[in-house]
Formats: C-alpha cells, sequence, structure tokens
C-alpha cells in the first residue's frame, strides 16, 4: 500500500448530506445525486492552475459534526461533494461543510480491505487517528484515496 503524507489546511465542501440511518447504500445514492446535478454548483468548484477540478470528496463526521470518526466506524454522516472555493454559499438542496486542516496519511483506496489495512498499519506505527477519514478523488488522475487525519492543524 502506497502511504503518502499531506498538509492540507481548512477546505470547503459542497454536497449531498446523508446519514448512515438512510440505510444500505446511501453513499452510492448520494452519488449518483450529487452527480446528477453536478452542474448547480460547478461554478463554485475550486480549480487548479491548468483549469481541472481540484478534487472530489466523501467527507464524513460523526453525528456531532466534530469531524471525529463515525462512531465504532460505522455510524455518522457523509457529505458527496466537490472542493468549492471558500466563501462559496451552498444552494438550496446542497449542504455546505468546511473541513478542518489537518496533517493526512493518503493512501490509494485500492480494494476492498484498504480501510482495515490502513487502520492496522496506523496501530503498528503508534499513529493515532485525530479525526474521521475522508474519501477523495483526484480529478487529474481518476483515483481514488482516503486520507487519514492524524494531526490537527
Amino acid at each position: 500500500m502506497k502511504i503518502e503524507k499531506v498538509t492540507k489546511g481548512p477546505f470547503t465542501v459542497i454536497g449531498r448530506e446523508g446519514s448512515t440511518e438512510d440505510g444500505p447504500g446511501f453513499i452510492r445514492k448520494l452519488w449518483a445525486d450529487a452527480n446528477a446535478h453536478f452542474g448547480e454548483i460547478a461554478g463554485m468548484a475550486k480549480r487548479d492552475a491548468d483549469g481541472n477540478f481540484a478534487g472530489f470528496w466523501g467527507a464524513m463526521t460523526d453525528f456531532t459534526r466534530s469531524f471525529m470518526p463515525w462512531d465504532d466506524f460505522n455510524r455518522g454522516l457523509y457529505l458527496a461533494g466537490a472542493e468549492c472555493e471558500d466563501g462559496s454559499e451552498a444552494p438550496e438542496g446542497w449542504t455546505k461543510w468546511i473541513v478542518p486542516g489537518y496533517e493526512y496519511l493518503m493512501a490509494e483506496n485500492d480494494g476492498e480491505d484498504a480501510f482495515r489495512d490502513m487502520l492496522r498499519y496506523m496501530e503498528e506505527h503508534g499513529i493515532p487517528l485525530a479525526g474521521a477519514v475522508h474519501d477523495f478523488t483526484c480529478p487529474k488522475t481518476g483515483k481514488n484515496y482516503m486520507m487519514f487525519p492524524v494531526r490537527k492543524l
């Protein structure tokens, strides 16, 4: 598993919010809805110098909205959306989260056991989890990553 350490300050994600209480498959449904209506937020989406979108996030938080890990890693909130310009306001039907800044261990999501393998790696190396793990898709490469926060900025 390839692991990279990255630092990212606070950032804005606008997307479709759901909860594990919405039942099985809720994340897939959120992404389908967000993708079908992406044009409503595309103008707010942050872009790099080449005009590529900055990133698509499956941001997560516990039910207290404090960006701590999901309860027992299986109960919490999920926001399927795009990284947007700071100061952007969510249109009706969309939700805005400002994700705190962290130092992350970024691991490519290359299989069904990637999350469990990464938690085991962190435990073996004495690295505590400092917040909720986020999904990140890099628009340039199309690769999916999991972002494990290890230190709050």
